[in-house]
């Protein structure tokens, strides 16, 4: 009897434990949503943010935002084993794929542009020019849609015909079902994966070399470049490492149903959504022409006075400390 019982209460503690995950993974998804989503509102409403780094920036939180809802909206499928066609699923893991290999390359993009304002300071302006900035946001999407793109077309390729009816629950595993599909895909995107990095580590020992012959004036820009690009190498790294989780959680679908939920459940927090919070950290506070402007419109949408001083060139003439009752619609301007 008392066996009996203590298995009860395992299995019941078991369930509550499983069911609390969805709830914490829900809380961290939608905090950082809300974050993202109050930082591509800033972007948009400040022309002073059209430079290369803020284009940049703004992709890199569209792109982890939009993969952090779609692999949310999937995790949520999988577990409540809700099942949707196939084909609106192979659609939707593309799409998923599309932006987890997006999302580095621009990191990458935004290394090499802190390398030529670091280390080519007179040919910036030239360089980071709007032009070369929407060829390079068109080259990250076109590099990044080649795999997905192929290895959409391969699994439509061999799928048999009455697949084609069939609902399923939805997951990128379902794709791969071919061996030497899966094989190429996790090939090439180490492969992919191992030049970024290298191209990340070859910026930040150029960027060490010109700190070293830098003036002491260029010191503090020099070494905040630096910073910010070892914190977008720990972003990459933290996202390779999400290609080994598959190897790692397979095997224990076998042997612990518990096991394997509780490694799922950490590798999603750490390698998904733990590197996407570091894009808000690297620019959202670090910067403070950012930083000001987030905290100046933050306080507006709450309905709440701000004294944020915010400086913009091309609206006003110096820095304005604006002074707003939102309620009240009464608004002061200071000129400082």
């Amino acid at each position: 009897m008392n066996l009996t019982e203590n298995n009860n209460l395992s299995s019941t503690f078991n369930l509550k434990a499983i069911n609390e995950k969805p709830l914490v993974v829900q809380v961290l998804v939608g905090i950082l949503l809300y974050v993202n989503g109050l930082m591509i509102f800033t972007f948009l409403k400040k022309e002073t943010f059209r430079e290369t780094r803020y284009i940049l920036f703004a992709q890199t939180l569209f792109a982890d935002s939009a993969l952090m809802l779609l692999t949310d909206l999937t995790l949520m499928g999988s577990f409540y084993q809700y099942p949707v066609h196939i084909i609106p699923c192979y659609i939707f893991c593309t799409l998923m794929f599309l932006l987890y290999v997006c999302s580095p390359m621009t990191l990458v993009a935004m290394c090499l542009e802190r390398y030529v304002a670091i280390c080519m300071p007179l040919r910036h302006s030239s360089i980071s020019t709007p032009k070369n900035t929407f060829i390079g946001l068109l080259v990250i999407w076109s590099v990044s849609f080649v795999i997905p793109l192929f290895v959409l077309i391969a699994s439509f390729a061999y799928i048999p015909p009455g697949v084609f009816h069939q609902y399923v629950v939805c997951s990128v595993e379902i794709m791969l079902q071919v061996k030497w599909l899966a094989d190429m895909r996790a090939t090439s995107l180490q492969l992919l994966f191992i030049m970024m990095l290298c191209i990340i580590v070859s910026t930040y020992f150029k960027i060490i070399l010109a700190a070293r012959s830098s003036s002491s004036e260029r010191k503090n820009s020099t070494n905040k470049g630096l910073k910010t690009v070892i914190l977008h190498g720990v972003q990459l790294l933290l996202s390779m490492m999400q290609l080994i989780t598959p190897y790692i959680e397979m095997p224990l679908w076998k042997v612990d149903f518990m096991l394997f939920v509780n490694v799922r459940y950490s590798n999603f927090i750490l390698f998904l959504i733990l590197p996407r919070c570091l894009s808000p950290l690297v620019y959202g506070i670090r910067d403070k022409k950012f930083y000001n402007a987030l905290i100046y419109y933050h306080k507006i949408r709450d309905g709440t006075p701000s004294e944020h001083k915010i400086r913009d060139g091309k609206t006003f003439r110096g820095v304005f400390g604006i002074k707003c009752l939102i309620n009240k619609r009464q608004c002061g301007l200071i000129i400082i």
